[in-house]
């Protein structure tokens, strides 16, 4: 908890879609927030405007967490600007999708390196704060490709995966100092890179989903915001499916 009172959480990619959601959805209860993003500086700092909207506080701040220093500056900002992160959200993800058959190196390496990579960057880079403090969460955010695969996706359903088992070890490893690690698997979810899609590919998609629909970024969101509550202080190493039903 920040001296001005309130959690802090730092959300990495919160510039659009579900990032973006996840980080109003935590300061609608309560915290302020650290508004990672990579490239789109005017869509982060609409984001950072309305959390101070809401009366909580916001930085934005431009690092690619794919790399030590920039997950180490990353840190280091929401440090200065409010002395301590109480939650952690890696979030932070991009695709490159594609039959593993023509898929070039590059493809992978950059989704591994972003998505999962990243992930181990930003806990390294936090857990000392979180250790002193003897509290924290952190919540990954998978996917349902990362819990049953999905053709054309081998790099992204890879690095999913690896959340998954980096997520369940990090929570042995942390436990005894009363920090949490969860994971979010959501299933398709209606955002700027689902709209993008063909529309007999999404009506495809809804077909395998029982719930009907798809999902949205505010019901992923207040899984996220459930699980950085104090009320889900006895749940770690978890994945909670946020997907209609698709994951079953």
């Amino acid at each position: 908890m920040n001296a001005n009172g309130g959690r802090v959480a730092l959300v990495t990619g919160a510039s659009r879609g579900i990032g973006r959601a996840i980080a109003l959805e935590l300061a609608r209860h309560g915290c302020h927030v650290v508004v990672n993003y990579l490239r789109d500086r005017e869509a982060a700092e609409a984001v950072a405007q309305a959390i101070r909207d809401t009366g909580q506080g916001a930085i934005t701040v431009q690092a690619d967490v794919a790399t030590a220093a920039g997950a180490i500056a990353l840190v280091e900002a929401a440090m200065e600007a409010f002395g301590t992160i109480d939650i952690l959200i890696n979030n932070a993800g991009i695709t490159r999708d594609g039959l593993l058959l023509r898929m070039p190196e590059d493809d992978w390496d950059a989704v591994l390196d972003t998505n999962l990579k990243g992930a181990f960057q930003c806990i390294k880079a936090v857990q000392r704060i979180m250790l002193k403090n003897r509290a924290g969460r952190i919540i990954q955010i998978s996917s349902v490709s990362g819990t049953r695969g999905n053709a054309g996706q081998a790099n992204y359903s890879a690095a999913k995966a690896g959340l998954i088992g980096l997520t369940k070890s990090m929570a042995r490893e942390l436990a005894p100092r009363h920090i949490t690690v969860n994971a979010v698997a959501p299933g398709f979810v209606d955002t700027e890179m689902t709209r993008a899609l063909p529309a007999d590919a999404i009506e495809q998609a809804v077909g395998q989903i029982p719930l009907g629909r798809l999902g949205s970024a505010e019901e992923i969101a207040t899984a996220v915001a459930f699980l950085a509550s104090p009320e889900a202080g006895y749940i770690t190493g978890q994945v909670l499916g946020v997907d209609g039903g698709l994951g079953m």
